[in-house]
């Protein structure tokens, strides 16, 4: 199975920090965002990667390279200034994620979880990661009742930026800038998307204060 890791955000919210330097470099216990995602993909057998770049994505290149150095092998797509946006960018990407089930996740999160947890079944397009709501975002994202992903729920969780997909949850669609929100919230109407929830641990590194928040508690099972 491949993994796609996206590294195109801008990092707006991150500025002073991420003028010079993209948000999946900066450093929670001495290791890059996106080498720890690396790290945990490579440590449950997931090894052919692909990483979108946009803003000082050439500083993301230099240092990761090829991969081997992380027991990998990394292709990328390069998106420029322009940001696709979530489901944009991994359209993009397609031809290099194969056609069949790919694991997608977000560069700039910090989590314990174990992406060898992730299974699609035959009757879904999608399994997403679940976690409960930060103080952040207390409303939530999504419903999770008996597996399954709900638009509408009374209790409801956050996304957590990782997501297992089949290939078919993005056929058809025009290359371009296309959020990936209100495509889950289509196949989930359609009872097409399964979650799991992570009790765990979890952090997005948003902000400069949840990065410093992130350093000073960073997750028990480092990866060096």
């Amino acid at each position: 199975m491949k993994a796609m890791i996206l590294a195109a955000g801008h990092g707006k919210r991150m500025r002073r920090l991420t003028n010079t330097i993209p948000k999946p470099l900066l450093e929670v216990a001495g290791i890059p965002l996106i080498v720890r995602q690396i790290n945990s993909l490579v440590k449950a057998g997931i090894n052919e990667l692909v990483i979108n770049t946009g803003r000082l994505g050439e500083q993301i290149q230099q240092r990761l390279g090829n991969g081997t150095v992380y027991g990998a092998t990394i292709q990328y797509s390069i998106e420029g200034e322009q940001p696709l946006e979530t489901a944009g960018g991994i359209i993009q990407a397609l031809p290099l994620l194969g056609g069949g089930s790919f694991i997608v996740t977000n560069a700039d999160i910090v989590t314990d979880f174990d992406y060898s947890r992730l299974r699609l079944d035959a009757d879904t397009d999608a399994t997403l990661v679940m976690v409960n709501n930060p103080a952040h975002h207390p409303e939530g994202d999504f419903g999770l009742e008996h597996g399954c992903i709900m638009t509408k729920a009374a209790t409801r969780y956050t996304f957590s930026g990782i997501g297992l997909y089949h290939n078919r949850f993005f056929r058809g669609l025009e290359p371009g800038s296309l959020p990936l929100a209100p495509l889950i919230r289509t196949a989930a109407d359609k009872n097409r998307v399964h979650g799991i929830l992570h009790n765990s641990y979890w952090n997005d590194i948003g902000t400069p204060e949840r990065l410093k928040n992130a350093n000073q508690f960073p997750p028990h099972n480092e990866s060096k």
